[in-house]
């Protein structure tokens, strides 16, 4: 028969995938706009969306980072999901889609 360990103690909440936002400034043409930032791991990421810094679709399971403005109050209409990359990258050649 196995052994049972009861003494183990839960993960902290940083071990199962809830990640902590950070503040980063934003894309290029966006100076002084500072963004709330936070990593999706690839086993969170459910749904299809779509790139604003190079238009192509983020597939379900790809990990990504999903950013909103910090100094804006607002709901989930608010916050963007980019590449790991494109978000990276940003600084030095934009986006191709508006933000609105």
């Amino acid at each position: 028969m196995p052994r049972r360990n009861s003494h183990r103690r839960p993960a902290p909440p940083s071990s199962l995938g809830m990640a902590q936002s950070r503040v980063e400034s934003g894309p290029a043409g966006y100076d002084g706009e500072r963004y709330l930032v936070r990593q999706v791991p690839g086993a969170r990421a459910t749904k299809v969306y779509r790139c604003p810094g190079c238009d192509h679709e983020i597939m379900i399971g790809v990990a990504h980072m999903v950013a909103w403005p910090a100094d804006l109050v607002g709901g989930t209409e608010d916050r963007r999901h980019w590449h790991t990359g494109c978000w990276n990258g940003r600084g030095s050649r934009g986006i191709t889609r508006r933000w609105s």
